[in-house]
């Protein structure tokens, strides 16, 4: 498989995670790495897999079937390679339909993402998330955007 699949594969693996509703794995993709949420007001950096888990757990709405019932589109993937090290730009978009909330997007921003190549195997290093627009995320987050 080539470097650039590999990347490419991490960054929707991470989209088909939390549609799943699977933190626990979404730490696991993040074992060697950190996320860092950057908005208007703040800066937040969790790294490590369990504090990951538990922040999407305690973040995330779930419904019936353990799924927050999402889904989030990736796009306009920029990658640059450099040898053990890459760096990604893309665009998020996540839509959202219930039975009291017709199908929209609630929210999208951008990934700024750092891989390393370690151990025969790409990882991500840094997920800086930037949030952009946001619609009704009433039913998606447990928690207020500021």
């Amino acid at each position: 498989m080539s470097d650039q699949i590999a990347i490419s594969n991490l960054i929707y693996e991470y989209a088909r995670l939390i549609d799943s509703g699977d933190f626990a794995r979404i730490g696991e993709l993040f074992k060697r790495g950190k996320i860092i949420f950057k908005d208007s007001q703040q800066i937040t950096e969790i790294s490590g897999s369990k504090a990951i888990k538990e922040l999407y757990e305690k973040t995330t709405r779930l419904y019936d079937g353990g799924t927050p019932r999402t889904h989030h589109a990736t796009t306009n993937i920029t990658l640059d390679i450099d040898s053990n090290s890459a760096y990604t730009f893309s665009y998020f978009t996540v839509f959202q339909q219930l039975e009291n909330l017709p199908l929209q997007p609630i929210i999208a921003g951008s990934y700024e993402d750092t891989f390393r190549f370690e151990d025969d195997e790409w990882h991500f290093q840094i997920r800086e998330i930037k949030v952009s627009l946001v619609g009704d995320i009433s039913q998606h987050l447990l928690i207020p955007l500021s």
